[in-house]
């Protein structure tokens, strides 16, 4: 009995320190900027809430203040997920950039301190499509990356599981050529928590190539390079994301990155399933789809439901439907109900 015991506890110990893609036979569960369906996105409430609800890594989106701290934040213009209008202090501010080629006007964390930034509050983005999330307009801050690394921690001692980190660099080039580079600070502080190799359960992404290969020759970290459905990587002009995912493609890919993060309609076409995921495997790839959402404007036809654009469809069809393609980990802004649907009933 101690002998079965003893093995036990080795064999638990031994599944705790091998990544969690090897360890679940499901896909992994990517929550995706926290459980963004029910709270703001990009927030500790909400990255709390998809810990809770069972997610294995969360995903924080990250840009730079203009002192150099990495926060959380889908975009580095925060017009639209902030209170920063309200705030008149602010208004001379507002701008207009080229971030990437495309020309956007509001606001920019690289023009606020991380200081200016504690000023703010944060709001739900989609408000027409979520209107629950309202209520919890501007009850929370904008987090630094540092303070998701410590959330994720304290529920690990809580909860005594891992809990897997997937940040996205968010415009590296254009962040790199006004001297606010993503890679130092960025490593820095995944290596001072502990995150050093491929065992650590920690994915870099990006839809850049350049930035991922720079971040290739500094970490053992596992890399993942994004894709669309269209255009293509903003360093690479000339370049489609089409070329990206043809065989050669994504042998090239392999070299410097362990896995693909392709948008859903890549791998579901109208038609049905592509042949993207065997594709990508054969290649020796990983493949974490984007993003899984429950609303109808965010699902293929076949999916929705109702005459209400705004209303919810066969979310779990849809999930059910992604598991069965091969994916890897898929992404979801409603990690609950994604576990739901793809854990199989007892």
């Amino acid at each position: 009995m101690i002998g079965r015991e003893l093995a036990r506890i080795g064999l638990f110990l031994l599944m705790s320190l091998l990544p969690l893609s090897i360890v679940r036979a499901e896909p992994l569960l990517i929550a995706h900027r926290g459980a963004s369906g029910e709270r703001p996105e990009h927030t500790l409430a909400a990255y709390e809430r998809a810990i809770d609800q069972g997610a294995d890594f969360i995903e924080p989106d990250l840009v730079l203040t203009k002192d150099g701290v990495l926060v959380a934040r889908h975009e580095n213009e925060i017009g639209g997920t902030t209170d920063v209008a309200d705030h008149p202090e602010f208004a001379d501010r507002k701008t207009t950039k080229v971030i990437d080629g495309v020309e956007m006007a509001g606001w920019f964390t690289e023009d606020f301190t991380l200081a200016e930034l504690r000023t703010l509050r944060a709001r739900e983005r989609l408000p027409d499509l979520r209107p629950a999330n309202k209520r919890f307009d501007t009850l929370y801050q904008i987090p630094t990356f540092e303070e998701i690394l410590k959330l994720v921690r304290a529920k690990e001692a809580e909860s005594g599981r891992r809990i897997g980190l997937y940040p996205e660099t968010k415009h590296p080039s254009y962040f790199e050529g006004i001297g606010l580079a993503h890679q130092a600070p960025l490593l820095d502080l995944l290596n001072r928590y502990g995150y050093m190799t491929e065992a650590d359960p920690v994915f870099i992404q990006s839809f850049e190539v350049g930035n991922l290969k720079a971040l290739r020759a500094a970490t053992r970290l596992r890399l993942i390079q994004l894709v669309d459905a269209e255009g293509g990587p903003a360093d690479l002009p000339g370049t489609r994301y089409d070329d990206l995912l043809t065989v050669q493609g994504l042998a090239d890919i392999a070299t410097y990155a362990d896995g693909i993060g392709p948008s859903a309609a890549l791998v579901i076409a109208p038609e049905g399933a592509t042949a993207l995921v065997g594709r990508a495997h054969d290649a020796g790839l990983q493949v974490h789809v984007w993003t899984l959402r429950m609303e109808n404007p965010f699902l293929p036809a076949q999916y929705q439901r109702g005459d209400d654009p705004e209303g919810r469809g066969d979310f779990a069809g849809y999930v059910r439907a992604m598991v069965r393609t091969g994916v890897d980990g898929l992404f979801s802004d409603f990690p609950a109900q994604a576990r739901a649907a793809m854990t199989p009933a007892p």
